[in-house]
């Protein structure tokens, strides 16, 4: 009996060094499949942590902003390229005694330049004249062009003097607004013609009442959206040279105030 037990004992001694001994092997390979996922981990979280971070600042080359240039304005947007005084001395040289360009009176900040002429009245009004006026403001800018010809001479054909025809050919092409040309075949022949076009206005019309009188005007109509975006982007205020440390050198701000430029007709 004594024997039989130590036996027992022995094996089951046995038994359990050779189950630590398994055991082990399983143990050592899963604490190595640990040790390779952790760096793994610590990669992809990097990874999140740098996508997470915000972007390095970028410096922009001063090519890429530049301030726009005030002559290239007049392919973008309908404006003046002549100054009231100019217009009116374009019309001088032509031989039609336009008055110089003044104050409409002493406390009148309103500029202006007009031509009167009547060839023919009776004892209430006149039966043939002309009348010109261009209206601006003291710093020479045009606001209207407006002409009225009351009976006016006429050829064999029906059509305009070629004396009269004059001031509005030198109207439309100091305007140098090309696609307003065209009208002055119409005003040569006394037919109706209305323009709206691209921020302006032309309009040359006989009275209502079918008589020999007609009305003249040309003008700038700038309040469609596209076109005081286009004046606000290219008036010259608004651009400064960039002093701001954050700004690269030539890049520039855009301030909040508003202008005007003008350029002056080649022609």
């Amino acid at each position: 009996m004594l024997l039989i037990g130590l036996l027992l004992v022995a094996g089951i001694v046995v038994f359990f060094g050779g189950s630590d001994r398994l055991e082990d092997p399983a143990a050592r390979v899963e604490d190595r499949a640990l040790n390779k996922a952790a760096p793994s981990s610590e990669i992809a979280a990097r990874r999140d942590d740098e996508a997470s971070s915000p972007l390095r600042p970028m410096s922009i080359s001063p090519q890429l902003i530049e301030v726009p240039k005030p002559e290239l304005s007049g392919q973008f947007l309908r404006m003046w390229r002549v100054s009231g005084s100019s217009i009116c001395g374009a019309l001088r040289e032509a031989g039609i005694a336009m008055s110089e360009w003044k104050a409409a009176s002493m406390r009148n900040r309103n500029y202006e330049c007009y031509f009167q002429r009547v060839y023919q009245r009776d004892q209430a009004r006149p039966l043939s004249s002309t009348f010109l006026k261009v209206r601006g403001n003291e710093a020479g800018e045009i606001v209207e062009i407006r002409a009225r010809i009351i009976g006016p001479t006429t050829d064999a054909q029906g059509r305009l003097a070629p004396a009269v025809l004059r001031m509005f050919e030198i109207i439309v092409k100091q305007a140098c607004w090309s696609d307003f040309e065209d009208s002055l075949t119409s005003i040569q022949n006394l037919r109706n013609v209305e323009y709206d076009r691209f921020g302006a206005y032309l309009r040359f019309t006989r009275e209502a009442d079918g008589g020999s009188n007609f009305d003249f005007v040309l003008g700038l109509k700038a309040t469609s959206a596209s076109q005081v975006r286009t004046k606000t982007y290219f008036s010259p205020e608004r651009w400064l040279t960039g002093t701001d440390r954050r700004n690269v050198p030539g890049k520039v701000i855009l301030t909040d105030r508003s202008g005007t430029m003008s350029a002056n007709c080649a022609s």
